[in-house]
């Protein structure tokens, strides 16, 4: 199994880049970052200096969308890097949330997404693409290659990764979901004429290495809350109990009264205090290095290739060491 460290772009960038370094120190081999341009340093401009100091280390944002960037600077952008440092960029790509909703848009249609995610991919691998009516091809790519991995809860979305996308993340660690929404993209894929085997399979959530278990939930609620914003998309477009999206997704976000963007992805943030202990163990991974390692487990039993851990909480350094030390020699002994 693979290991990922997932940060926020927040200021100073010199402590993302030195956590990524202590990340690829400890054995992970994906490093992530959120993509919200009003709420967190740009990226791009980091994972430059990320990669020029680390040797191994995949990059890429958790997750990017079509609608804040042309397809072809998304394209070009990951190419330059690739042509920098070796083919070593990864997309994750999305709907688009908070960067979208910050800036008063609406997340981009799954029309929209899945013709950005063939365009993206054909240009930053030196393929001709056609954006907007016009055949464009970026002439100075040699060897480019760009994995498109697609976030998806949905079952429209879920269908869409199967069809298209070289890996499916989902943001959240239940066994329960986790198993359906695999079966869901492999099935989809194999509608497609496609090798469900061949997709990357990445589970990302929050983990927190320690002994007080209450402590551990209140520094990951926030997950909960991130994840509810997608599950209230659901809601509206499908109902609560519809048997298109399983209850156990749903159910929870019925008291959820709204949602502050400016406390996204943050220990504390008061518009989760809705989120039940129960999401908040049944989406993370909490507790004791043994608790990890057997959760783990059994999510590489239903087939998860990489686990990436979110990293937003006060105990950043101790979590990264802690599965260098303990959690991700035992995942692949």
């Amino acid at each position: 199994m693979d290991f990922g460290l997932v940060l926020q772009t927040d200021p100073p960038a010199s402590q993302v880049i030195s956590l990524m370094k202590r990340a690829e120190r400890n054995g992970f081999r994906y490093g992530w970052t959120f993509d919200s341009a009003v709420l967190w340093q740009e990226p791009f401009v980091i994972y430059s200096q990320i990669l020029a100091n680390t040797q191994k280390l995949h990059v890429g944002p958790m997750v990017t969308n079509p609608g804040t960037r042309t397809w072809e600077v998304t394209a070009s952008t990951f190419a330059t890097l690739n042509d920098m440092y070796g083919n070593r960029t990864v997309c994750g790509i999305g709907r688009g949330d908070s960067a979208m909703r910050v800036a008063g848009r609406a997340p981009n249609t799954l029309a929209r997404l899945g013709e950005a995610m063939d365009v993206i991919r054909d240009l930053a691998e030196g393929r001709e693409a056609s954006v907007d009516g016009n055949p464009i091809r970026i002439p100075w790519i040699k060897d480019g290659k760009l994995p498109v991995w697609m976030a998806a809860y949905g079952p429209k979305a879920l269908a869409l990764a199967g069809q298209k996308a070289d890996g499916f993340i989902l943001q959240l660690a239940d066994l329960y979901l986790t198993e359906w929404m695999i079966k869901a993209v492999r099935q989809a894929a194999a509608e497609a004429g496609r090798d469900p085997a061949a997709i990357t399979i990445c589970v990302a959530a929050p983990a927190y290495v320690g002994e007080d278990l209450a402590h551990a939930r209140d520094q990951c609620r926030w997950f909960g809350g991130m994840v509810g914003n997608h599950v209230a998309d659901l809601v509206s477009r499908y109902g609560e109990h519809s048997s298109m999206v399983p209850d156990e997704l749903t159910e929870y976000v019925k008291a959820r009264q709204g949602y502050d963007y400016s406390h996204h992805g943050r220990a504390g943030n008061p518009s989760t205090d809705f989120v039940p202990d129960e999401i908040v163990d049944r989406f993370c991974l909490l507790g004791p290095a043994e608790a990890h390692i057997e959760k783990l487990r059994a999510l590489r039993d239903l087939g998860v290739d990489q686990f990436a851990v979110y990293d937003m909480h006060d105990a950043r350094e101790a979590t990264i060491d802690a599965y260098g030390a303990q959690i991700i020699p035992a995942l692949n002994a």
